[in-house]
This record gives C-alpha cells, structure tokens and sequence, in this order.
C-alpha cells in the first residue's frame, strides 16, 4: 500500500492555481505598487489550532523555493506570458515578513498584508499546507489505493449513467490544489484523469502537475482581481468594469472568461454589455443554483444577439460527477458548459470529511474590499458599513 502523504506539502513554486499566475502578471503591469490584506477564515468552524506547530514548519518551507530553469522554459511557451513577468517569477521567494500565523481565541487565524504583487502566491499553497496537515492528523492510513478505487467507481458510475453522445461532450477539468486531501492524491487524480476519465479532460489548475504531467493549465481570474478594483479605480459603481477592461488590455483576446459572483450575477450582467460580452468568451459560475445563473446568462446573451451556442459556461462550485453530469444534459444543447471539479475529485475517499477553509483579500490601499456572493454564507468582508454600502452602490438587496 502506498501511503497518500509525502515529507514536503508544496512542490514548487508552480504547486498552484493558474490563475494565480495569470493575475500576477496583469498586476505587475498595472498595479505593482497596489497594498492589500487578506485574512483566513474556517467556515465549517473545525477547531485547526492543534496543528498550528506544523502548518508553520510547512509554511517555512515556502521560503525555500524558487523557480527552476525548466519551470521557467515551461512558462515561456504559455503564449500569454510576458518575457518580464517571467524573468520576475525567476527571482521571486516567498517573503514570510508579510504573513502571520497563530491562534487566537482557540481559532487558527492566518493574515497576509503587503504588495498584492508579492503576496499573491500566498492563498493556494497555505490552504492547501492546512488541509494537508490537518488529514495527516486526522486520515493517517489513507492510501493512494483507496483514493484510486473511490476514483475507479465514479468513473465506472459515469459511464454507466451517461450516453457515448453525452461523454463525447462532458468537458471536465481538475480545480482541486487548494482543499486537496494531500498532493500525492491530486497527482494521482490527474494522471488518471488524463489516462482513463471517460469524458473529455482538459487540462488542471494546477501548473506544477500540468507540467510534470502534460496537460493544458486551466485557469484565468479569481474574486480577487474584482474585488481590488473596488479601491483601484475611480468609482465604486466602475469597479466591475475597470477590472474586465483591465483584464482585456493585458490579454488582448487570450483568458477570456470572466468570473460573475463577485457582486452577485445581476449586478454583473448590468456591467457586462456587449462590448465585454464579445470580447470574452464565456462566463464562470462559483455561487449560486447554477441552472438559474445559466438561465440568466443564456438570456443576456441572447438579448445582446449573441448565439449562446457560442459562449463557455463553466462551472465549478461544489460538484461532483452527478451534479455535473445533470447541468450538463439541462444546457449542452443551448450552450457549451463545462466542468471544475476540486474537492469533489481530490478529496473524495470514504470516511473523510473535508474541511472548508478560505483564505480571502479584506483590504486594498487600506481600504475595504468585499465579495456579495449569490450564495448565503459566502460573504466574507472585515467592514459591515462597507458592505452595505457596496450593496446600495449595486443596487444588491440584503441576504
């Protein structure tokens, strides 16, 4: 038996999400001057102050790494990244001056505060050292075998409850870095997605495995590419705007799916006219019935005249097989959905539990940011005043 555990948690520099990267480099370019805060929140209230002595051993282990030749001669040939973002990628470390670690109040409590710039690689890695340490303590006789044979059955449940034609179309990528069960099992979960998944597999967010592996990085932006322009730009109510405009001056084209839940989908769609609605090419749910934001997406664009046959719907909160598989068969015939998957893929064994953990930015240039998800519970912001006035800004009802 194999054990699902390995000595270092993080891999390398590239052991996160791609479009940490992907905004790393619009922020170099357009805000490397620009200051943010971010906190760590458990929403399922686990008590995690018992494994603060080795999350901190593992976080120290972040300041050793750094980016090989061959990671970097692997950036180059992304055609969307810039020669100065990656000569900067080969001098970046892991600063831990600007993070801190405790307990307070008998609750594990993470805080990051300096250059978005140099803290933005933070999030994943130290998400994924909690969730790490904390099934070591908890699940240390999981093996890669049963986390292979509950992998074995998902894919044998697919192909028995979905048509040649429906897997022919059931697009499927891996977004599990940051609440994976270990990095053993993600490995593992995308080489047997790239090997065996019945549907089609695109690729994984996670750029160190997408390399080692052969497999197309998925990713483009995350809330908090939104969020930050509520205090980079001039107006609150241009906030949404500025950030896709921003996004599209340095992509010209490339990474065109833009992420809607940061203001709630109404609020986003009022902002998403044709222009930005042309110039992406499609649209990302993470909060929310999904069935209900596609029926929204699928009308906005048809009342911009635009085929909605012709647009990406990804999906990518909270799935599995079978959620996936029933959002598929509503709208493949009225658009093109795809699917994420995280921790419904890499932390998916009988008998663990996973935690539910975020890590989200409060603050920019010292003033608040906030993210009004369409889901209850979502909203994560250290300034309620400010809240309430993002939701009159928006025209957003209190949840």
């Amino acid at each position: 038996m194999s054990s699902a555990f390995s000595d270092r948690i993080i891999q390398s520099l590239l052991d996160t999400d791609f479009y940490k990267l992907t905004m790393m480099q619009a922020v170099l370019h357009h805000y490397p001057n620009a200051e943010v805060e971010w906190a760590f929140r458990s929403r399922s209230g686990e008590d995690l102050s018992p494994y603060l002595s080795e999350i901190r051993h593992q976080i120290e282990a972040l300041a050793e790494l750094q980016m090989s030749a061959e990671e970097l001669a692997f950036l180059e040939r992304v055609p969307y990244m810039q020669p100065d973002f990656i000569r900067f990628l080969g001098l970046f470390r892991f600063d831990l001056r600007y993070l801190r670690v405790d307990v307070e109040d008998g609750e594990l409590v993470m805080y990051l505060r300096g250059p978005w710039l140099h803290v933005i690689l933070f999030e994943v890695p130290l998400l994924a050292i909690v969730s790490e340490v904390r099934n070591r303590a908890r699940y240390a006789q999981v093996t890669l075998e049963q986390a292979g044979a509950r992998l074995d059955e998902k894919f044998a449940w697919l192909r028995r409850q979905a048509t040649a034609e429906e897997l022919a179309s059931f697009t499927l990528a891996d977004f599990g870095t940051r609440r994976r069960f270990s990095f053993a099992v993600q490995a593992m979960v995308v080489e047997r997605l790239r090997c065996d998944f019945p549907g089609r597999f695109v690729g994984t967010s996670n750029v160190h495995l997408a390399r080692t592996l052969d497999v197309k990085p998925m990713g483009t932006m995350a809330h908090e590419w939104v969020m930050a322009h509520q205090q980079l730009g001039p107006r609150l109510i241009d906030s949404q705007v500025a950030a896709l405009d921003c996004w599209v001056r340095e992509y010209r084209g490339a990474l065109g799916i833009a992420l809607t839940d940061c203001i709630t989908m109404d609020a986003f769609l009022r902002d998403f006219d044709l222009y930005f609605a042309k110039l992406f090419d499609g649209l990302r749910h993470d909060s929310g019935d999904p069935l209900e934001w596609a029926e929204k997406a699928i009308a906005h664009y048809r009342r911009l005249g635009i085929d909605p046959k012709s647009r990406q719907l990804i999906f990518s909160d909270g799935l599995d097989f079978a959620k996936a598989l029933h959002i598929h068969r509503a709208l493949i015939d009225r658009s093109r959905p795809s699917f994420g998957i995280g921790t419904g893929l890499t932390c998916d064994i009988p008998g663990v539990e996973p935690t539910n953990m975020v890590i989200k930015m409060t603050a920019c240039n010292g003033q608040p940011v906030a993210k009004i998800s369409d889901s209850p519970g979502k909203t994560m912001c250290r300034d309620e005043a400010f809240v309430s006035y993002l939701r009159h800004v928006f025209g957003v009802a209190a949840g």
